[in-house]
């Protein structure tokens, strides 16, 4: 697996400014966060695979960072467990998923 060392790096500065940390330890967090970033596309494509489904999936921030928003009452189509990379401890915490029927563009 390759990794793309200029976006680990401007992630370990983000890290770095964001929890006034040692720079060491915010590299190594941005190392995790790299390697959690395979490990969890692998969990949310299996989860869509098991359900069936077919369309564009986002949580509910990822679809806001994409200029959209859930509509009010939709229901997520699936959840999984995913690991979070940055903060260093490498816990487990569980992402709902909404799909690309389910948002619109914000106006």
């Amino acid at each position: 697996m390759k990794y793309n060392l200029s976006r680990i790096m401007l992630k370990a500065w983000e890290i770095y400014r964001k929890y006034n940390i040692k720079f060491s330890e915010a590299l190594h967090r941005a190392w995790l966060s790299a390697k959690a970033e395979e490990v969890n596309a692998k969990r949310i494509e299996v989860s869509k695979k098991a359900l069936g489904i077919t369309e564009d999936t986002n949580t509910w921030s990822g679809w806001k960072k994409l200029g959209y928003e859930v509509i009010h009452g939709s229901r997520a189509l699936f959840g999984c467990s995913l690991i979070w990379g940055s903060k260093g401890d490498g816990v487990v915490y569980n992402a709902w998923f909404f799909g690309k029927s389910q948002v619109q563009a914000i106006v």
